[in-house]
């Protein structure tokens, strides 16, 4: 085991429950948030044991998630604005 695999065994065991923990059990909004954190988490332990197992041909899945990370937050705060009653809207006047 090299310093890799426990650099991306201390995120997975540390980092990415708090994210999961909101995205499952808060509000709508600290949902997003929880979102917002967990991808870019996901991105880093993947490319940590891209290079923990040596394989420059893992790098592709945390490179093309850490651009549709972004997107995806974006589409769950289109999804939220959509189910908000219509006084609270954030429509221009």
């Amino acid at each position: 085991m090299n310093a890799w695999l426990v650099a991306s065994a201390v995120l997975l065991t540390l980092g990415l429950p708090p994210c999961l923990w909101l995205v499952c059990r808060r509000t709508p909004q600290e949902r997003l948030t929880g979102l917002n954190m967990a991808a870019p988490m996901c991105s880093a332990i993947l490319l940590l044991l891209t290079e923990g197992f040596n394989r420059s041909s893992y790098a592709d899945l945390p490179l093309v998630l850490a651009a549709l990370g972004p997107a995806g937050t974006l589409v769950f705060a289109r999804f939220l604005d959509s189910q908000a009653p219509e006084s609270t809207r954030g429509e221009p006047d």
